[in-house]
């Protein structure tokens, strides 16, 4: 399973030139906390390149019942490309958390930089590539595993982001951090739901085993890691 996006991200693999070009493409644009950068089912043919903040990149089940969050995207990531490359509808709804600014670049514009800049348009397709490659990882881990070693999986992954990684100092994962014992994930109960395909009761469930073996520390929106070797090993049967 993975929620974060590529560890190189497309804003981060431009040559200084491309990186410049490609953002005389567009505008920049601030997002407030919970605004839609794009909306699943919308006939739109941007893109967006985020350039200071994390977006949740989700989608609606059971009739838009519930929804699945298929991915964290930070700063250098590109979104909406699959819309721009094939004029289809939104398959996802990207939302800001917390306040985010970014690059919105037209398609028409973004297609005729492409063409004429192949090795960009490698990038693109290795990040379609990528994020197909996971999602077809998370329907297997949906189908295979049971909530509690979905969670402990999502858990080790998030708590690897914490200030110490790629992401830091400026700008750190949403779900990462550093508590008195170990690293902590700053999601709430429903948020950790939605990133695992599973209920808020069933993760409530799994929370309250995880606490008991003291593997895991619970607040408000938050959960910290006690002993990371030991969740690691409830997530360690689906690797590949």
């Amino acid at each position: 399973m993975g929620l974060l996006g590529d560890e190189l991200a497309f804003g981060r693999a431009l040559t200084a030139p491309e990186y410049e070009s490609v953002m005389a493409l567009g505008h920049r644009k601030e997002y407030p906390a919970d605004t839609p950068l794009l909306t699943e089912g919308e006939r739109t043919g941007h893109v967006v390149i985020v350039l200071r903040g994390w977006v949740t990149v989700s989608h609606s089940t059971d009739r838009g019942a519930t929804r699945l969050i298929l991915g964290l995207r930070g700063p250098g990531e590109l979104l909406g490309e699959m819309a721009a490359l094939d004029n289809h509808p939104r398959s996802a709804t990207v939302r800001a958390l917390g306040t985010v600014e970014a690059t919105v670049i037209g398609g028409d514009a973004f297609r005729r930089f492409l063409a004429t800049h192949p090795r960009v348009s490698g990038l693109v397709i290795r990040q379609l590539t990528f994020r197909l490659r996971s999602a077809d990882q998370e329907r297997s881990a949906l189908a295979s595993l049971t909530v509690l070693q979905r969670l402990a999986s999502r858990l080790t992954e998030l708590s690897r982001t914490a200030p110490t990684g790629p992401y830091a100092p400026s700008a750190p994962a949403p779900g990462a951090g550093t508590g008195p014992t170990g690293a902590v994930v700053h999601l709430a109960q429903d948020e950790l739901a939605a990133t695992v395909g599973a209920t808020r009761e069933a993760v409530a469930k799994a929370l309250r085993l995880l606490r008991t073996q003291q593997i895991v520390r619970t607040g408000t929106r938050m959960v910290e890691i006690l002993d990371p070797a030991l969740l690691a090993l409830l997530a360690e049967g689906h690797r590949d």
